[in-house]
């Protein structure tokens, strides 16, 4: 890092783009409201992983990939589109249903929250060029070391993410109490729903 300065830009400029809302933070609500705070949570941590992939991949400079082997982010990018899809089309569908605060998340809702997260982050190609267009920015990109990414990068994005989206996390919450309507949960989840396929349809045009 160049100084406090430069820091300072990267916490602000990461904690803006983390808080609008976009796919990652809709799909973070919805798994809040739904299930609670555990399951809200462990998406987070799979948000937060792929984001941390990204920055890796952009500090180290591997970014060139995407570059030199289009097909191959081509293919990912269609995979995320269709997951997102699939997302969307189960957001649509939920069945609204009286909200249990005391209910606890089963383990295969919190592995299917955390991939739903790591997926999410890994379709968006808006994180990656994030990462690579603030970097530059904060650090010298022809003389990275460990030390900076691992002592200083990954712990500031981490938790720049984890109060973003605890902040986000806890809002749902607290929307709990108010979701004991079938219309108000459709009206959300379906917002979701939406939301999901924008994204799913942005994707693919990337790629055309």
């Amino acid at each position: 890092m160049s100084g406090t300065a430069q820091i300072i830009s990267y916490l602000a400029a990461l904690g803006l783009a983390a808080a609008i809302p976009g796919p990652g933070m809709t799909a973070l609500v919805a798994r809040s409201v739904s299930s609670g705070a555990l399951t809200g949570f462990t998406m987070l941590a799979g948000l937060i992983v792929g984001d941390l992939i990204y920055l890796s991949v952009a500090v180290f400079g591997l970014a060139v990939i995407a570059h030199t082997y289009t097909s191959v982010f081509t293919l990912i990018n269609w995979a995320a589109a269709l997951y997102l899809c699939m997302l969307a089309w189960q957001f649509w569908r939920h069945r609204p249903q009286a909200v249990n605060i005391d209910q606890k998340a089963t383990k295969r809702q919190l592995a299917s929250a955390w991939l739903s997260g790591l997926t999410i982050t890994l379709g968006n190609p808006k994180t990656i060029a994030f990462y690579l267009a603030i970097l530059p920015l904060v650090i010298s990109m022809d003389n990275v070391s460990l030390q900076t990414w691992g002592g200083m990068l990954v712990p500031l994005t981490v938790l720049v993410l984890l109060s973003v989206g605890a902040v986000f996390i806890l809002a749902a919450l607290r929307i709990r109490h108010l979701l004991t309507s079938a219309k108000a949960q459709r009206l959300l989840f379906r917002s979701a729903g939406c939301i999901m396929m924008l994204a799913a349809f942005g994707m693919v045009a990337k790629t055309l």
